[in-house]
């Protein structure tokens, strides 16, 4: 995570709101080092967001409507290739990358690699989220104070909605209500999922709320605090903080959150202890280092529920963690300078977009073998950028987290 200059959050500023109109504005980018991936059609047989049937062994102390997974032993079920709910059959492939420091969203066509349009947004976007019922993205402008609503469907932007100190967006598994994480304002705020009204702020007693996953029956989230070095665990029906754990390194930042396919483990990137954090959540204990990569920073699943990729930002690498055993099997380098960030998995799989940092572009990577399929420019300080549609029945939030 964090911003270019992330002391600039703290800097409170009036919201701007800036006319979003969709530009078309045909760019070349840097020619594929393989045929593109086109996606497929989507399948015909699939789930949508309230759809509660066809379960194997619900966890038995649910949240009340959270649409139980579809298998206990897998939270990822859902999200095999091209799995696509109803909800977003027919929505265009798209790219969607908010640029920090050009107060741009970029959009790419991922079948060709080229950028097909530019949208201005509010000041300092960070991520692009997809709403819990997937009929929305939402562009969070963190120094804005405002989220911009992408339809999905035509690609145009709709009015800024006044929202304070956006730097992350989540939304519960029941898909009442969005959790704003107000990183200066040291707040999670829970709001009305659909018209974005505040229903609680809880304060964070920890410096730069950031990322989170939610457990397997939708009880608790676990919260990574950046600059403070700290987790959080949230109990998702009270909107309580239950515990605070203090992270075992000096100056650790941590990152990206994630939970196993299993739901037993999970993961913490931390961009300065170069690696996860490997957690119990029911428990809450201390966890234990996985060294991965310099700057470990956005953590992926693959649409086997197989491996998870992990971005090492400050090295230009993904590493390749299997699931089954707990160990790291590979390690991708992108070629030349590069800075890989957040993004998300392609809906058949195949490719892996993120984000270049600090390099102005954006990297399409083969998750057969690693190597680099294109790099497309983009603007400046590009950072949560959302691969849409992907398979799911609804959206937990942030670049796309899909039960």
């Amino acid at each position: 995570m964090s911003s270019f200059l992330p002391e600039l959050r703290h800097l409170r500023r009036a919201a701007t709101a800036v006319a979003a109109i969709l530009l078309l504005l045909p760019a070349a980018c840097a020619a594929p080092t393989a045929p593109p991936q086109h996606p497929p059609a989507a399948t015909s047989a699939t789930p949508t967001a309230a759809d509660t049937g066809g379960t194997v062994g619900a966890p038995a102390n649910l949240l009340p409507g959270m649409p139980p997974p579809l298998d206990q032993h897998d939270l990822y079920a859902a999200d095999r290739p091209d799995r696509l709910s109803d909800t977003v059959r027919g929505y265009p492939w798209r790219i969607y990358v908010p640029n920090t420091e050009s107060n741009t969203v970029t959009v790419i066509d991922p079948a060709t690699y080229r950028v097909v349009g530019t949208i201005p947004v509010g000041r300092q976007p960070q991520h692009v989220v997809p709403s819990w019922d997937l009929k929305t993205l939402w562009v969070n402008n963190d120094l804005g104070n405002t989220l911009t609503p992408i339809d999905p469907a035509t690609g145009r932007a709709g009015d800024p909605v006044d929202v304070h100190d956006p730097y992350n967006l989540y939304f519960t598994p029941d898909g009442r209500y969005a959790v704003v994480m107000a990183s200066a304002d040291r707040q999670l705020v829970f709001r009305d999922a659909h018209t974005m009204a505040l229903v609680k702020a809880v304060p964070a007693d920890c410096a730069g709320v950031n990322h989170a996953d939610f457990s397997p029956d939708g009880r608790y989230f676990i919260v990574s605090c950046e600059f403070s070095g700290e987790l959080l665990k949230v109990d998702t029906a009270s909107m309580t903080v239950l515990a605070k754990r203090k992270i075992p390194f000096d100056g650790s930042m941590p990152q990206d959150v994630k939970i196993s396919p299993d739901g037993r483990t999970w993961y913490i990137a931390d961009m300065k202890a170069d690696g996860l954090w490997v957690l119990d959540g029911d428990a809450f204990t201390t966890p234990t280092l996985l060294p991965t990569g310099k700057g470990a920073h956005g953590l992926y699943v693959s649409r086997d529920s197989q491996n998870l990729y992990i971005s090492n930002r400050d090295e230009g690498s993904v590493s390749l963690l299997e699931f089954a055993t707990g160990r790291l099997t590979a390690k991708w380098q992108i070629p030349g300078s590069a800075s890989p960030d957040m993004g998300g998995v392609s809906a058949d799989g195949r490719v892996l977009w993120l984000s270049g940092r600090y390099d102005a572009e954006v990297y399409a990577i083969s998750t057969a073998d690693g190597h680099l399929v294109a790099r497309v420019p983009v603007g400046a300080g590009p950072h949560g950028l959302c691969v849409y549609p992907q398979p799911g029945r609804y959206s937990l939030g942030h670049t796309g987290i899909f039960r």
